[in-house]
């Protein structure tokens, strides 16, 4: 089974908000997104200090899936047409920018 991750690179709308954006990316977000068949782990990191002109937070997502956009697929169908409930926390100005990358077998 090909095993990738899933990058993204993120900010809030607000960043009065940052706070609130925390606790719905860690206590609602990462759930729902775990629970997709595929994702298998996450990890979360804030930019350090000094780094300008960043997103402020990247999450590395592990995937496990005969077709790795196959996750993906399955998690726009959950949403549908919208956006995940709280997303409207995410900054969509500049949108969060999602990379898969998938694991080079030695």
């Amino acid at each position: 089974m090909p095993k990738g991750i899933m990058v993204v690179q993120s900010s809030p709308a607000d960043p009065a908000k940052d706070a609130e954006f925390n606790t719905w990316y860690a206590e609602q977000h990462l759930p729902e997104l775990l629970s997709v068949p595929g994702f298998v782990s996450a990890r979360r990191y804030r930019v350090h200090r000094g780094a300008q002109g960043l997103p402020s937070y990247l999450a590395v997502y592990e995937l496990e899936a005969d077709d790795l956009n196959a996750p993906l697929v399955a998690l726009r169908e959950r949403n549908g047409a919208d956006r995940a409930a709280g997303a409207e926390l995410l900054s969509a100005d500049p949108p969060p920018i999602v990379t898969v990358y998938e694991l080079i077998e030695d």
